[in-house]
């Protein structure tokens, strides 16, 4: 028998509910099949997990509490076998609910007939329609919600694209906890009158939530009661459409609240408008006009005179030759290849018609004032931001251990760069996010030397590839304090999926660009800011400006941001599919033109239209199911960390580093080590409060207990021996990700390879010599206590920096000073030390990048440092991109450097 946990192993209600569902099932089967002797603790077993559920199914319609009725009327009744197949058979449909996102079906009928007084919701439609919940926040007796049921399924017709059934919330604590727990519901109808606190015994639920519940600030009033819990719904979850019924003067109600809700009705006027209403919000958000209009173009007869021989299949189908193609891909790839922008589709360089439309959809689901596809990825994705906000000359700030793209982005844009050194993690091999401190401190330095206004961009990577999360809107309010009309550019090629999670999205760029934008609008902000004016004092020196948090002048502000994200990564869509999001108050009037210019210039005349409508699609799974999807990302992450700590061979040698150890103490305000291990509600107060957090989805492995460097191990190990495809490696840490298509049976074929490779690795220790062990033991000490230090950047040379009071370095006059074979010399590791040591200041000539940890450890016009050596003689990478061992690192000449410097000056 598969016995529930105790709930404190649970990071999530949904696991415990699913959890809990499949111990009853196997416990009613138990029942059914055992002895007398054995009933009773079955039995009472039974009933306390139906006590356990009674709770959660609060929150659902399906199988919610009247399915609970059926099953303990069944249990007292004995009806032993029947209750094992009415329980079996609700579990089934629960289960392909929750993988399929469909109505749940099963054809048998309830064992209880119905009556005026029986709820029959948990026997739901069938799955040829999507199935989604709605939840009725109003305090309804019995009567009022079977009346208010009954009606609601009356009206529904044959021909509805979608099917639902409704969910009562009498409170204001349920219908916020029934918006956490029930990932199911896409609709909010809010009635009048509903109480502050649930009647029911939530302590199950509510420990998962906490604070995330809390009602005390509530007001009593019914108008400002309903638009706080309008407030809150739409804060959890954004998606939701919210509907007011009431008996009040509609008209005035709808022009104080028609922010919130999308329609008010008037409770007498009957239910048919609200139901239309429900299901045409429902269709509005489906709508996936892009991917339509190419399914239908690839349904018409077509003529094809133009250059696309594969258009059709005309090139492939009756081809001897290459018939694979075909038979791998299947027709409709072919059937949708096309050059047209016409007859029904549109252009990506200038849309009009159905990918205009899929756009404006993604901008209002990630929150977005303009939202633009890219066919060829994230990294092309910044280039266009760069070269629409960046002129030759501008300096830009950037994380010097950023994506290789923004680099290449400044060489193109002609930047001058500053680079941002963050906090390093030598014992791992990795760096952390950049401080705000240090943010600060550069941008105070460039206004001493009377620059600042050609500081035009901040460019931070959020969440970082090891899962470090900035605060986005403090690093902005602080930023802008300094500089009012800074622009920022956050890419979130990992995080694309963060937009679907409560607790995740106040971290992403579009929803801290709305914030701060709401924050300087309210009249009250000024009040504040005047105080925290007078609180720094007429003219703070540069410490207290670094150390203390600072606000921007409401009247100076401008909120200009910007988000690139590679969907393919982290929510569905074919590789290469990303977006730009834009939340920028200047955009219409003065980036508009040049953005659009950029985007000509990176964007394919020939973009790739599957990758189009898989985003389009993508964008629809994401309102959907998105919550659904992360939540479940979160629960098998937790799964997994779990099972490498609780396993006795497991942890002897492998652990996953924790908050601790990748977020100082200094960062973390809250205070609090490993948020996912209590559930949300301090998971929360951490993301609201800490600068730096842990994505939880993110794993990384320490290995150096096991004696094997992380290559080694992710390749020779997980994926030539296992097909484990990993992220990324350092000396002694692997990076897994769980995503929204991880599921239980994947973490637990990770789990089972895991202990295969420390079986073997403890069988191969216990036959070692004493030699060999020495050096095993040898090996795993020099791993477990980490490589050289990760090296800050050194400096730009002189001769590539426009003045000698300021770090801007030229980099692009560097890298194409490299395109002169004459002005470069390579240098073996042995040749550059020894130049150093007689005093020659050497110059990279290139960018070199070591694979991993995957960011340039050298830029063109750096000086070459005993550190960067160093550091690059401890890698044992297979990969660097930039570097020869046979010839090695291709530098400056001596002459070169000299002409370019005298040139300068």
């Amino acid at each position: 028998m598969n016995d529930l946990p105790t709930a404190t192993v649970h990071n999530s209600v949904g696991q415990l509910r699913a959890d809990a569902w499949s111990s009853l099932t196997d416990l009613t089967h138990r029942l059914a099949t055992q002895g007398p002797d054995g009933r009773p603790d079955t039995a009472a077993r039974i009933q306390e997990l139906i006590r356990l559920l009674t709770p959660v199914e609060h929150c659902w319609a399906f199988p919610g509490t009247a399915a609970l009725k059926e099953l303990r009327g069944l249990h007292d009744q004995h009806e032993h076998r029947q209750l094992a197949q009415r329980t079996d058979e609700l579990y089934r449909a629960l289960a392909g609910h929750r993988h399929h996102g469909t109505a749940p079906h099963t054809a048998a009928t309830p064992s209880v007939a119905p009556d005026e007084t029986t709820d029959t919701a948990h026997t739901p439609p069938a799955p040829s329609a999507p199935y989604f919940e709605v939840l009725v926040v109003g305090d309804l007796d019995a009567a009022e919600e079977q009346a208010l049921r009954a009606e609601l399924r009356r009206l529904r017709r044959s021909d509805d694209e979608f099917a639902y059934e409704i969910v009562v919330a009498p409170s204001f604590e349920d219908a916020v906890i029934a918006s956490l727990v029930n990932s199911s519901l896409q609709a909010v109808v809010i009635r009048d009158r509903f109480a502050a606190r649930s009647r029911h015994d939530l302590s199950v639920v509510r420990r998962f939530f906490d604070e995330a519940t809390d009602t005390a600030a509530t007001p009593g009033d019914g108008g400002e009661q309903i638009r706080a819990l309008g407030d809150r719904l739409l804060a959890l979850r954004p998606e939701l459409d919210l509907y007011l019924v009431s008996e009040r003067a509609v008209e005035s109600t709808a022009g104080r609240l028609s922010r919130r809700f999308r329609r008010v009705f008037h409770a007498r006027e009957g239910l048919l408008e609200l139901h239309l209403s429900i299901l045409h919000g429902i269709t509005e958000r489906h709508r996936a006009p892009f991917f339509t209009a190419l399914r239908a173009h690839s349904r018409k007869p077509t003529g094809v005179f133009h250059a696309l021989p594969v258009s059709r299949g005309a090139s492939v189908l009756n081809s001897p030759w290459i018939p694979e193609i075909a038979d791998f891909y299947g027709l409709n790839i072919f059937l949708a290849e096309t050059s047209a922008t016409s007859g029904g589709l549109d252009s990506l360089l200038a849309p009009t018609g159905p990918l205009r439309e899929a756009q404006d959809l993604a901008a209002e689901a990630f929150g977005a004032r303009q939202t633009y596809f890219v066919t060829n990825g994230t990294s092309t994705a910044n280039k266009i931001v760069v070269q629409a906000l960046v002129r030759p000359g501008d300096i830009v700030l950037v994380d010097r251990n950023c994506h290789k793209s923004h680099h290449y982005g400044l060489v193109l844009a002609g930047a001058h760069v500053v680079y941002l050194d963050a906090y390093p993690l030598d014992e791992y091999g990795m760096y952390g996010a950049v401080p705000v401190e240090e943010i600060k401190r550069k941008l105070l330095m460039l206004k001493h030397e009377g620059v600042l206004h050609r500081v035009k961009l901040l460019m931070l990577t959020n969440c970082t590839f090891d899962g470090i999360v900035y605060n986005p809107s403090r690093v902005m309010e602080e930023c802008l304090a300094l500089k009012p009309d800074l622009a920022f550019l956050w890419d979130e090629a990992w995080f694309a999926f963060a937009r679907f999670h409560p607790v995740y999205r106040r971290r992403t760029a579009m929803a801290a660009a709305r914030t701060l934008t709401d924050r300087y609008r309210d009249p009250a902000y000024a009040d504040t800011y005047a105080a925290h004016r007078a609180s720094l004092g007429d003219d703070p020196d540069d410490e207290t400006l670094a150390t203390t948090r600072l606000m921007p002048d409401p009247e100076r502000v401008r909120v200009r941001v910007y988000a690139t994200q590679s969907t393919h990564k982290t929510l569905t869509s074919m590789r290469q599919g990303s977006m730009v999001h834009v939340f920028d108050q200047d955009f219409r009037h003065k980036v508009a033109e040049v953005f659009h210019e950029a985007y000509m210039t990176h964007t394919s005349t020939s973009p790739n239209y599957q990758i189009l409508a898989s985003m389009d699609l993508g964008r629809r799974q994401a309102v959907f199911e998105g919550f659904a999807l992360v939540q479940k990302q979160l629960e098998q992450a937790g799964v997994l960390r779990d099972a490498v700590a609780q396993h006795p061979l497991l942890s002897r040698y492998l652990r996953i580093l924790t908050t601790p150890e990748l977020v100082p103490p200094r960062f973390r305000s809250s205070g609090i080590e490993q948020p996912l291990r209590t559930g949300l509600a301090r998971m929360e107060r951490a993301w609201e409060e800490d600068e730096f957090v842990l994505d939880p989805t993110r794993a990384t492995l320490h290995i150096g207990r096991t004696g094997i460097d992380g290559d080694t191990f992710k390749h020779d190990l997980l994926m030539d021996r296992h097909g484990i495809q990993v992220n990324k490696t350092t000396r002694n840490t692997l990076l897994f990700m769980t995503n929204i298509g991880t599921t239980r049976s994947s973490v637990a074929y990770l789990i089972e390879v895991l202990v295969r490779i420390a079986e073997d690795l403890e069988e191969r220790i216990g036959e070692m010599s004493p030699h060999d062990r020495a050096a095993h033991d040898s090996a795993a000490t020099g791993l477990d206590a980490g490589s050289a230090a990760l090296p800050d950047f050194s400096a730009f040379h002189p001769a590539f920096r426009p003045s000698p009071r300021t770090p801007e370095g030229d980099m692009r006059s560097a890298f194409f000073l490299a395109y002169d074979d004459t002005q470069c010399e390579h240098l073996s590791v042995d040749a550059l030390t020894d130049a150093m040591a007689r005093g020659r200041t050497v110059v990279s000539a290139t960018f070199v990048t070591p694979y991993p940890p995957g960011f340039p450890v050298l830029v063109p016009g750096q000086v070459v440092s005993k550190d960067v050596l160093t550091y690059m003689a401890a890698l044992d990478t297979r990969e660097i991109h930039g570097y020869d061992p046979a010839t090695g690192y291709r530098v400056f000449t001596e002459s070169a450097l000299d002409t370019r410097h005298t040139a300068e000056r």
